[in-house]
């Protein structure tokens, strides 16, 4: 039979409690002691229960992660990093989609229920209404990733910057006609990204005396049929765009097939310009904006276990840098255009 924590304390000559401090590293224990305690445990080969272990830190070990689209590739990249950062904790993990409204709020309750997890993480969504009442009722910690909330820790990355570096990159290849494929705005989920995108572009074209026709702007599905369609639309029409910016490499990459279909060459009839850099870009020569996805999981997990700790100081808003990536797929335009 394997041996149980009371034989460890008759090995060691002390108290059950004794080895449970030990075990869980607590201090008010002397080195002799904690020396005699150890030498049982390697004795009897001695396996801590991890339920013993949990119920003795009166915490589950266990975090929340909550997403809107799961299957996106930069939702993957962070809980990626959210996934290591918590595995070298020892703590574990459970994911919950929350691809709609109703859907959310179901998720907000579950998780603010008394002992279901230590704390969650939210991304690119937000409690909000009577799940963030009952969120802060719980005093349960949560930290946002690509979502705002006042008073709740969250790590963003700059998309408005973001669009302004992608939209100087072709202002300074000499593209004047710049198109914008992006995501149908969810403002009840509170998803915002593609928008603040397509503002830092039209601020670099401000700059220039410049502007998006409204015909060269397109928001579809997030995905690379969603990206075909709504580059097939803008590109379809009178005096077409020669660059596009996509909100996502995924939509880029239905840029490209539009193109494609189309008989366009990129770069030299079209320039197609993606967000992210997500490890698929590299694989076509994708010209995105990188902005760092599993780094914003593991600083997550770093601010959410301050605050479980109770050690979490400083700003509650941690913005991340995102830059340039130049591949394959911009270039100066045509001059025929």
């Amino acid at each position: 039979m394997s041996a149980t924590i009371a034989d460890v304390a008759r090995r060691a000559g002390v108290g059950v409690g004794t080895v449970s401090r030990v075990l869980n590293d607590r201090p008010k224990v002397g080195a002799q002691t904690r020396a005699r305690v150890l030498a049982a445990i390697e004795e009897l080969k001695y396996v801590p229960s991890e339920t013993a272990r949990r119920l003795s830190l009166r915490r589950t070990q266990t975090i929340a992660v909550v997403s809107v689209h799961l299957v996106i590739p930069s939702v993957i990249e962070r809980i990626h990093g959210i996934e290591r950062s918590l595995t070298a904790a020892g703590l574990d993990m459970i994911i919950r989609n929350a691809e709609t409204v109703e859907r959310r709020d179901e998720v907000v309750r579950e998780i603010a229920r008394a002992g279901r997890v230590d704390g969650a993480i939210f991304i690119s969504v937000a409690p909000q209404g009577e799940g963030q009442e009952e969120i802060s009722a719980s005093g349960l910690p949560v930290v946002l990733i690509d979502a705002r909330r006042p008073g709740v820790p969250h790590i963003v990355c700059d998309d408005v910057e973001g669009g302004r570096i992608a939209g100087r990159h072709l202002l300074e290849l000499g593209h004047t006609r710049i198109g914008f494929v992006g995501d149908p705005p969810s403002p009840r989920l509170g998803v915002r990204s593609s928008r603040t995108r397509l503002r830092g572009v039209t601020e670099a074209l401000q700059e220039c005396a410049l502007r998006i026709d409204p015909s060269h702007i397109a928001e579809g599905e997030h995905s690379r049929l969603g990206g075909q369609q709504s580059a097939r639309k803008i590109l379809s029409g009178a005096n077409p765009p020669t660059a596009i910016v996509a909100a996502n490499d995924t939509l880029a990459f239905g840029v490209l097939q539009a193109a494609r279909d189309l008989g366009l060459e990129v770069p030299g009839d079209l320039s197609v310009l993606g967000y992210d850099d997500i490890d698929a870009a590299d694989l076509v020569q994708l010209t995105t904006i990188h902005q760092p996805l599993r780094e914003s999981g593991t600083e997550a997990v770093r601010r959410l276990l301050a605050a479980i700790d109770g050690t979490g100081k400083g700003p509650l808003r941690t913005v991340l840098p995102v830059h340039l990536i130049v591949r394959g797929t911009t270039g100066p335009p045509r001059t025929s255009l």
